[in-house]
């Protein structure tokens, strides 16, 4: 008949083991290898949070101001956008006027720029006849000259005779502008001295 049962040997074994295993947790823990109390209060002790500890997770007083200076700061940095993206409309509106006032100056420069070269072209075209008359009224004698200028404006007479006094000038001899106006009647005469004087 077996002292020990078989069973028995195995409740034996397995205490010695559990020591075993015991002991040898304690040593690796005296040697610095694990930390038996933090695996304990980690998987072993660990408990549901109390009410104190779930007013932790709020934030606290101090957070929640510097939160609000975060959201303040944040206001007013869109609020400061909105006033420089409202000045930038704003510039571009004026920008765009001032824009079209150019555009509008720009064809008003060009039309009296067309203008003015029309003009330059007649009075090219003007003063071309002018030279031409005042060959023709000094190729003819003066009597017949006076006759067929008494018939002009008076403007143009002007003009013929200051181109006469201009080619006698130019080719160093007396002019016959004088002479042409004693031909003509006395008003008529006075009337283009005078205004020969002011044109």
């Amino acid at each position: 008949m077996k002292l020990v049962s078989d069973s028995t040997k195995v409740i034996y074994l397995a205490i010695m083991i559990i020591f075993i295993i015991i002991v040898g947790l304690f040593w690796l823990d005296y040697i610095g290898l694990i930390n038996i109390g933090k695996i304990y209060h980690q998987y072993i002790a660990k408990e549901a949070p109390s009410v104190v500890d779930a007013a932790d997770d709020e934030p606290s007083l101090i957070e929640r101001e510097e939160f609000e200076k975060e959201k303040d700061k944040l206001l007013q940095r869109i609020e400061d956008l909105d006033k420089r993206e409202a000045k930038i409309v704003e510039a571009e509106k004026i920008i765009a006027k001032e824009k079209e006032k150019l555009e509008q100056l720009q064809k008003g420069l060009d039309q009296e720029k067309k203008a003015l070269e029309l003009e330059k072209k007649k009075y090219s075209g003007y003063k071309k006849n002018v030279m031409d008359l005042a060959k023709k009224i000094e190729s003819i004698p003066p009597q017949d000259a006076v006759d067929i200028m008494v018939q002009w404006e008076e403007t143009l007479i002007i003009d013929v005779l200051r181109q006469i006094d201009q080619n006698a000038a130019k080719e160093g001899r007396m002019s016959i502008s004088t002479y042409l106006l004693s031909l003509m009647p006395k008003e008529k005469a006075s009337r283009v001295m005078y205004l020969m004087t002011q044109l």
